[in-house]
């Protein structure tokens, strides 16, 4: 299936994309070819082929959503840089270079 340039302005168009004439000259080519190749996989005979979502047997890997408990305060801020109290201490990003905690 070959395209025109007036089909392939007019999907420039849509695309809202601006081309030079040999821009559109080279899209016109690529999208035929691209056109010849979806017309020649249409004419394969998939009967009794499954529909896959993923070409790999890849199985749901979510575990079971209950708590569990957290690390201890004192261990979760071990390797802290800055600690206010049971807070990790940053920079303020704004009119100070005291650490504050949030």
């Amino acid at each position: 299936m070959s395209l025109t340039l007036d089909q392939v302005r007019k999907v420039a168009k849509l695309a809202r994309l601006e081309m030079t004439e040999a821009d559109l000259g080279r899209m016109q080519t690529q999208l035929s070819a691209i056109l010849d190749y979806v017309d020649q996989l249409q004419q394969l005979n998939t009967d009794g082929v499954e529909p896959l979502a993923h070409p790999l047997p890849v199985q749901n890997v979510f575990r079971p959503d209950e708590p569990r408990p957290s690390l201890p305060v004192a261990e979760a801020l071990r390797n802290a840089p800055t600690r206010l109290g049971d807070y990790f201490g940053v920079p303020a990003v704004f009119d100070s270079d005291e650490p504050v905690s949030h």
